[in-house]
């Protein structure tokens, strides 16, 4: 069974209604001596001031750990949130700056492993263009980087009548590839980037690489995600039979920007098992039992009844 609970500061509440408080005292107890490993989804503010970033987002991975979480994921722009496309460009990085360093350094003392869910990398040729990768960069506990996946799908998206207008393209590079997932303790996790959600062809090719969790770290808009953020994460987790854990950015980045929030758990089955609202930055502390992901796929064979690919692209050209 997975238990969770969202944790605000030093407080924590449970997710998961129980009638009785006993209930809760023998779950916390159970989170403490898991038989399985505890995963950290994290949910932040970010704005354009990356020390007190950095400050926020370390305290919530030294929360997690003390909770005995052995990964943490924080979301799309954890490192910051732009007010204008040139403050966004003049405040990226390389993967060997300063900010990397630091979390490879929590990560190595804590030791516990970081899935950094959307860092502004300065891309190979900047010094010529000017243009930045949005990275998803996976860090182990020894504080080696593991792996990198710069999002392949960028949003380019005009909403009039919902306020919503952002063109990533006109300063970031799409990826060039999908990465394999990645072994990690709470079992092999496939890496997308908040838009990479509405795209099923991904996740079903993570899961045909053997990801068992998908996670799609994400800075989604208030008014797409009001629409459409529950039920994109749900649909991915019940196609591909896996888990789906989704760290997210919440509230006010400046006088431009705000974001969704409601961080999200979800199982195998497309069970919501965990949100953490849209007030204010906290955690969803996740139990991740793999057997859960063997046995939906056991019992809903859906991998074997799927016919070839030339089958789905045997329509007629019209």
């Amino acid at each position: 069974m997975l238990t969770l609970r969202c944790v605000f500061g030093s407080s924590a509440k449970f997710l998961v209604s129980f009638p009785a408080l006993k209930h809760n005292t023998r779950l916390q107890n159970s989170m403490s001596g898991s038989l399985h490993p505890l995963a950290a989804v994290c949910q932040v503010t970010a704005t354009p001031d990356k020390e007190a970033n950095f400050s926020a987002c370390k305290q919530l991975v030294e929360e997690a750990k003390q909770q005995g979480a052995s990964m943490v994921f924080l979301p799309e722009g954890f490192d910051y949130i732009g007010s204008s496309r040139e403050e966004t460009l003049a405040l990226s990085e390389s993967l060997a700056g300063d900010t990397i360093s630091r979390y490879t350094q929590l990560a190595r003392k804590l030791e516990l492993w970081l899935s950094l869910g959307g860092f502004h990398e300065r891309g190979h040729d900047w010094e010529a263009d000017r243009r930045i990768y949005n990275s998803h960069v996976i860090i182990n506990d020894r504080g080696d980087i593991v792996s990198v996946y710069r999002k392949s799908h960028l949003f380019d998206v005009e909403l009039p009548e919902k306020g919503v207008s952002l063109k990533e393209s006109a300063f970031t590079i799409p990826g060039p590839s999908l990465v394999a997932p990645v072994q990690t303790p709470i079992g092999k996790v496939g890496l997308g980037i908040c838009y990479d959600l509405r795209f099923p062809e991904l996740s079903v090719a993570l899961q045909r690489h053997g990801a068992e969790i998908l996670t799609y770290p994400s800075a989604f808009t208030v008014a797409t995600g009001a629409a459409h953020w529950e039920v994109l994460l749900r649909a991915r987790a019940i196609e591909t039979q896996c888990f789906v854990l989704a760290a997210a950015q919440v509230g006010r980045h400046h006088e431009k920007r705000s974001s969704y929030g409601h961080a999200l758990a979800v199982d195998p089955w497309g069970e919501v098992l965990g949100d953490c609202g849209e007030e204010k930055p906290g955690l969803v502390l996740v139990e991740v039992d793999l057997g859960k992901v063997r046995s939906t796929r056991r019992n809903m064979p859906v991998q074997q009844h799927r016919r070839d690919d030339a089958f789905y692209r045997s329509l007629p050209q019209t």
